[in-house]
């Protein structure tokens, strides 16, 4: 028999679920009525950088017409810990934050709704990434990035009309993000099986579901408003699986150490979601897992191989993140801590076909 893991009992750890969520058409001018049913009524509006002058009139238009006060505004410019703390309790009382935009704009509002204990309601304008449905914030820490626990959002509220006028690499990123939890269960069940950490099977049957909502129900047309709605339903249920496992281990493994290091090493790093996605495909076939001919076929259906074929990554600079990744978080079981995993990974990238069109 094996010892029981030291990791400690969580078993009775409160969840949170978004009490609001919408996703659909029209959404933006609606956010008043949302507020109001759920009794929030005075708030502070965090912007992204220009997004004010794409979505200010209906938001506020909507937010007016349902008696909204704003108490506070101001448009997000860093994702600074200490910056973020001095402007959360500089706001006065409120019942809740919004957050418009990209990820800095959410990552700035979620964490100061968590440093006041008010509800936050995340409005992405695009779907680049999980986390705008993230119990978790993106922050620069002692000049570091972080990812710091911040708490899921209360709401989260999708405008596909908006959705669909984001460029098409917000969309590829927003792929290659969500199939990253294919290699990430793989890395956590083996952590697991390893005594190093937890497994929580509801968490990871959410996981798979996001996937089957993504991939089984329609065409792969990125512009098809369907498959935008199962792509920003399923990115949120990613978040949701971070939540209920009480960590990011079910939506980030070996693929997301990778990323880091191309984040710390290229000259000029790609989107999240495009590093963390062609790293995928990589660590699947260092797993040796039985979804990397579904992982490729993806990537050719939806046209995100032909996009990242057009500016490739440099050999030089995935080779040092690949050396950099697994000491990027201690105690993290991953393939990568495999031993051997450097030089396998350096065969496949010499020999796999779809490797070499992405990695030159």
């Amino acid at each position: 028999m094996k010892p029981r893991s030291q990791l400690g009992d969580n078993t009775s750890r409160q969840i949170q679920i978004p009490y609001l969520l919408k996703i659909g058409n029209g959404k933006i001018s609606r956010v008043g009525k949302y507020l109001y049913d759920k009794n929030i009524l005075k708030i502070a509006l965090y912007w992204g950088e220009g997004i004010d002058t794409l979505l200010g009139k209906p938001l506020r238009e909507g937010l007016s017409e349902w008696s909204i006060e704003i108490v506070h505004e101001q448009t997000v410019t860093t994702v600074d810990i200490d910056d973020i703390t001095h402007s959360a309790f500089s706001v006065p009382p409120i019942a809740a934050i919004v957050g418009v935009g990209g990820g800095k704009a959410l990552d700035f509002a979620k964490y100061s709704a968590h440093l006041l204990k008010i509800p936050f309601i995340s409005i992405p304008t695009a779907i680049s990434n999980d986390g705008f449905g993230s119990p978790l914030s993106s922050l620069t820490v002692l000049g570091k990035k972080k990812s710091v626990k911040s708490g899921s959002p209360y709401g989260i509220v999708i405008d596909l009309d908006v959705i669909k006028k984001s460029p098409d690499v917000f969309l590829y990123s927003g792929i290659g993000d969500m199939l990253s939890k294919i290699t990430a269960l793989i890395d956590w069940r083996k952590a697991c099986d390893k005594g190093l950490d937890r497994f929580v099977d509801f968490s990871a049957l959410l996981a798979y579901r996001s996937l089957d909502l993504l991939f089984l129900k329609h065409s792969f047309d990125i512009h098809c408003e369907n498959f935008q709605r199962s792509l920003a339903s399923s990115l949120m249920m990613s978040g949701l699986t971070m939540e209920i496992a009480g960590s990011s281990r079910p939506a980030s493994g070996s693929e997301h150490l990778i990323s880091h290091a191309l984040d710390a090493i290229c000259e000029k790093p790609k989107m999240h979601g495009i590093q963390v996605g062609v790293a995928t495909y990589l660590c699947a076939l260092l797993q040796e897992n039985e979804n990397v001919e579904n992982i490729k076929e993806v990537f050719e259906k939806t046209g995100f191989l032909h996009h990242v074929q057009k500016e490739p990554f440099r050999h030089d600079e995935f080779v040092r993140a690949l050396e950099l990744a697994p000491s990027i978080k201690s105690n993290f079981y991953t393939v990568l801590s495999e031993e051997k995993s450097f030089d396998r990974a350096l065969k496949f990238m010499s020999n796999d076909s779809f490797l070499k069109t992405v990695i030159s």
